[in-house]
């Protein structure tokens, strides 16, 4: 019991002590029990609408499991396709403004999926929370619309993405983005900008290319990072990795590519995406709002 007191009163004048009035913590542990009760009972008392997880975290684990193995085989995914630097990501934020239905992968894995995707300022979430990120967003499509999702590998940094969503994306139908490489090429260096005021973590990215390329390539990628010349060494990121790689695998894991309507773009400037975007909705037939 004093030990139980000792502790709410840390949490108490620790995290919770400048909360407002009308705060409504929601307090679990593993199993719901008497902890997490005894907790919410205190934090009532104190003034706050705090509720109890009922059945504690296991049993919303095993919810949230349940839902991605139930909910996702009936989504309408659509799977949005193309070459690194094809502004994938940047084409469903575009759709998500036009009110379309979409379920950003690399938003909620805080990574580009790339082998230069880790972000600078947003560590990559845990698995369960990963899943629970998913599972918060697709309790809430709705099941009768197109959910857009960009054609992702099973692994974004080290998130995995779920059987049952990998399994129903493999499966799903395609659109493919066919950006001009100029237009790739400018929209890389732009995006990943961030990568030249961290050369020491650019290099480190680079190295782990090693037995893909050849040790003459990562030593000249090695020295444009080191000079920062981010266009010549996205160029050839472009031509020597990103595009082999992409026709190996887009192919085979994506049933629905080969018959998917493309999009021919040059433009992925803010305002060509957004044309991108409205062109994706006006070819599919889907409704959205301006």
């Amino acid at each position: 019991g004093a030990m139980v007191a000792e502790n709410i009163a840390r949490h108490v004048y620790g995290y919770m002590h400048d909360k407002p009035k009308r705060w409504r913590p929601l307090v679990y542990c593993w199993r719901g029990g008497q902890r997490s009760g005894a907790f919410v009972t205190w934090l009532r008392m104190i003034g706050w609408d705090a509720h109890q997880l009922a059945g504690g975290y296991k049993q919303f684990r095993h919810h949230v499991i349940d839902t991605l193995q139930t909910v996702v085989p009936q989504l309408k995914l659509r799977m949005v396709c193309g070459a690194t630097g094809s502004a994938k990501t940047r084409v469903l934020e575009a759709l998500a403004r036009h009110g379309a239905q979409v379920l950003d992968l690399e938003d909620l894995a805080a990574h580009k999926g790339s082998v230069l995707g880790a972000l600078p300022d947003r560590p990559q979430p845990t698995q369960k929370a990963f899943e629970t990120g998913i599972y918060e967003c697709v309790r809430r499509f709705d099941p009768s619309r197109t959910v857009f999702v960009e054609a992702e590998s099973r692994k974004i940094g080290r998130a995995h993405v779920p059987d049952p969503l990998i399994d129903a994306m493999r499966a799903a139908a395609c659109l493919c983005v066919e950006a001009e490489r100029d237009a790739r090429l400018a929209f890389l260096v732009r995006d990943y900008a961030y990568l030249g005021a961290d050369i020491p973590a650019l290099r480190s990215n680079i190295e782990r290319l090693q037995g893909l390329q050849s040790k003459e390539t990562i030593a000249r990628w090695h020295e444009l990072a080191a000079l920062g010349d981010m266009q010549t060494l996205f160029g050839e990121l472009i031509d020597l990795h990103y595009d082999p790689l992409y026709r190996r695998s887009q192919g085979g894991n994506f049933a629905g590519l080969s018959s998917a309507p493309r999009l021919h773009t040059a433009d992925l400037s803010p305002d060509g995406i957004d044309r991108l975007a409205r062109e994706i909705l006006a070819t599919l037939g889907t409704q959205f709002a301006d």
